[in-house]
């Protein structure tokens, strides 16, 4: 919120809310404070003024408008994307739909949120001030949902589990199966991919994640911790006699490009050509090892389980990091959610010998 010496106070909130609206002129322009928009319980539209605020006009006590909660959320998406495009990625819609909800948006208000540059989506200062508001609004619908959340007993909805793409394959969708075939009324959604979801806007409702160091964790989630996770360097089970005969020809390294070859195999005995084989995602990674292109490095529950691999004589394990399963504030409480930690851990701690490489 933006602070303000010594403001002139004027009850212009919603009728008969009992808020205040503090507003200056500082150097010509106008700042505000809404000290009553965190507050809002409404997530479809809130009631707004800071149109007459930002677009410089100068009526006292400004008109009311609504503006649309949606508008603000495709606002704050492209103020952290930093362009059209990326935001509409982020929403699952096309970039058109974008324009119109900012242009939407910039109407009400009366002010531009956003200077497009070669460069991107610059926001403006109007669009800065919005956006402190904005993120305010948003924190205080997550909270509203999750407690609403909270209240829920019911073993049915939706059920949203967010984790890597070769936890899901290759170790826990059996699992998942089964808990779906117990419980028919719960509608699963498994997020199977790289990038992080963000528990605490409710992305998802269930993490289960590699956690590399404890001091990590964010602090308002809560953890279960599971069995540690053990990686290892494989390679196809075709290429192990050159390998054992100690052929002339060094095996290259098959790496998923935005990592690269690990630091902890660079020191290691083995034998590699300084030619990797690149490929972006760890699907392709498997693909690429079993085909004898080379050697990689695999989880065991991947390589351990897979009869064309074998590990590289004389190289040895690595521990990745700590699996927990991760949930948020209120939304833990749900009846779902907890039964689907407790299978889940269960589920985890059964694999355990597996996810150590000893299995």
């Amino acid at each position: 919120m933006v602070g303000l010496p010594n403001p002139e106070n004027t009850n212009i909130g919603p009728p008969d809310s009992g808020y205040q609206c503090a507003s200056t002129h500082k150097g010509g322009a106008k700042t505000i404070r809404l000290d009553w928009l965190a507050d809002l319980l409404s997530k479809r539209a809130a009631v707004v003024w800071i149109g007459e605020q930002l677009g410089g006009r100068t009526a006292a006590v400004p008109e009311c408008t609504m503006i649309d909660w949606d508008d603000v959320r495709y606002f704050l998406a492209v103020a952290r994307a930093g362009s059209v495009r990326a935001a509409a990625l982020v929403l699952g819609v096309n970039h058109s739909t974008v324009l119109r909800r900012i242009g939407q948006l910039e109407e009400r208000l009366g002010a531009r949120m956003f200077e497009k540059l070669p460069s991107g989506y610059h926001i403006t200062a109007a669009g800065e001030e919005v956006r402190e508001l904005a993120e305010q609004m948003e924190a205080s619908s997550h909270q509203l949902e999750t407690r609403v959340l909270g209240r829920d007993q019911s073993v049915r909805g939706l059920l949203r589990v967010t984790l890597a793409p070769t936890l899901a394959t290759h170790l826990l969708m059996p699992d998942f199966a089964d808990f779906a075939r117990s419980h028919p009324d719960i509608e699963m959604d498994i997020m199977s991919s790289g990038d992080l979801a963000n528990l605490t806007n409710r992305e998802a409702d269930v993490a289960i994640r590699v956690v590399y160091d404890r001091k990590t964790l964010p602090p308002n989630l809560h953890g279960l911790k599971g069995p540690d996770v053990f990686g290892a360097i494989y390679m196809s089970r075709d290429l192990l006699p050159a390998w054992n005969a100690g052929g002339p020809d060094p095996v290259r390294w098959i790496v998923i490009s935005a990592h690269g070859i690990p630091e902890w195999v660079r020191h290691g005995e083995t034998r590699s050509s300084g030619v990797p084989f690149r490929v972006t995602d760890a699907a392709a990674q498997i693909v690429a090892v079993r085909q004898g292109l080379g050697m990689t490095t695999l989880p065991c529950f991947v390589g351990d389980a897979d009869p064309t691999l074998v590990r590289v004589p004389g190289t040895d394990l690595h521990m990745y990091g700590t699996l927990w399963l991760l949930t948020q504030g209120e939304t833990r409480k749900t009846k779902r959610v907890r039964l689907f930690t407790e299978f889940a851990a269960r589920k985890l701690a059964e694999h355990a010998s597996l996810l150590a490489g000893s299995g």
